[in-house]
This record gives structure tokens, C-alpha cells and sequence, in this order.
């Protein structure tokens, strides 16, 4: 792990416990500007994101199979995320990392 990932790592790691952790990464990573805090904080917004904006398009359904669907989809984007950011990688989530990087790309 470089210094870059060490630096990093704690405002990486708080950026994906609530979306309130991400607002708190966002203003740790703020004077740094670490590359390796900002990917993670950039990957974080999005999954919280995505949680907020699916999970009201999903809570139309009254189906159990949509919603266990939909709690997987984030658990394992989140788990994902919160792993990587552990291990000091710099690894987009599966199928909307890449677009979470190209939105958010402000966040630096």
C-alpha cells in the first residue's frame, strides 16, 4: 500500500458508513486533497445515491422479490466499496463505478 492509499484511508473508509460519513469524508478530504479519499468519497456519494433514488422507485412495487433484489444490489455495492477502500485499492463497484467517477468528478 503506498502513501497515497495510507493518507487516505480514513476519509475512504468514514465515506461509506452513512451518507452523513460521506459529507464528514468530503470536508476531511477537503484540505488534503488525497486522490485515493477522493475515488472512494466520489464511489460513496454515488452508492448513497443510488440507494436513495432506487429505493423510491422500488418502495412503488409491493413485491418482497423486487425488494430483496434491490437490498442485494446495494449490499454487495456497498460491501464492495468498503472493502477496497479497507485494503487500500482503488476499485470501482461493479456495473456504476465508471459513472460515479465520471459524475461526481467535481469532488477531487
Amino acid at each position: 500500500m503506498d502513501t497515497i492509499s495510507e493518507k487516505g484511508k480514513t476519509a475512504a473508509i468514514v465515506a461509506y458508513l452513512t451518507i452523513i460519513g460521506t459529507i464528514i469524508a468530503y470536508f476531511m478530504n477537503n484540505d488534503t486533497k488525497n486522490s485515493f479519499a477522493s475515488f472512494h468519497i466520489r464511489q460513496a456519494l454515488g452508492i448513497h445515491i443510488t440507494y436513495f433514488l432506487l429505493g423510491a422507485f422500488v418502495n412503488i412495487f409491493d413485491s418482497l422479490m423486487i425488494t430483496y433484489a434491490f437490498w442485494i444490489f446495494i449490499i454487495i455495492l456497498w460491501g464492495y466499496g468498503l472493502m477496497t477502500a479497507i485494503q487500500g485499492e482503488q476499485k470501482e463497484v461493479p456495473f456504476l463505478g465508471n459513472k460515479f467517477q465520471n459524475w461526481f468528478s467535481t469532488i477531487n
